[in-house]
């Protein structure tokens, strides 16, 4: 026998799949919203493989180009924090942490400087390339679509980016890339 449950749950679905696009999920905002996803890649590397050289410490140490599809309407402006996960810090190492990109940009380029520099975990303004002191570690480009501009001092960490955005996310979306620094 089916119960009532399982019949709405698989009416629910069924009818979820004829209205939203298959790659399309949503998230619910911790104030109530839904979250859309945003689709994060780099033509310098794929997901979960070796980001190239020339991005970490032991090349050029500048930041590799991201493409952001799926940008939503309403977006005002768009953040993004790179976060070593597998670093030996309570919330990881932050690379990376930039506000206000301008929302009709989904092209950050190749040693990107503009938006806001927030400080990274190495207490630099902008990007810190990978640099993992041992083993094989896991970059997460996270991006995040915002309802408005971000209103913090432009000498803040990533928690401080972190708390402002709270509430503010339409869309967000990561790539991971991972990165071994091999002793020459």
């Amino acid at each position: 026998m089916i119960n009532l449950a399982t019949t709405l749950a698989a009416a629910t679905l069924a009818l979820s799949s004829m209205f939203l696009p298959s790659n399309h999920s949503l998230k619910a905002d911790k104030k109530g919203g839904d979250i859309a996803t945003l689709t994060i890649t780099s033509p310098a590397f794929q997901p979960n493989t070796m980001i190239p050289e020339k991005y970490t410490c032991k090349g050029a140490n500048i930041s590799p180009p991201i493409h952001i599809e799926g940008i939503p309407e309403g977006t005002k402006s768009m953040a993004l924090i790179i976060n070593d996960v597998d670093a030996p810090l309570a919330g990881g190492f932050n690379h990376w942490v930039m506000w206000n990109i301008d929302q009709t940009m989904p092209d950050i380029p190749e040693a990107y400087h503009g938006a806001v520099q927030g400080f990274n975990t190495n207490k630099k303004k902008g990007y810190y390339g990978p640099c993992p002191p041992q083993g094989t570690h896991h970059y997460h480009f996270k991006v995040y679509c915002l309802k408005t501009l971000i209103n913090i001092a432009p000498d803040s960490y990533g928690d401080k980016l972190e708390t402002a955005m709270k509430g503010k996310i339409l869309a967000q979306g990561e790539l991971i890339g991972l990165f071994t620094k091999m002793a020459k």
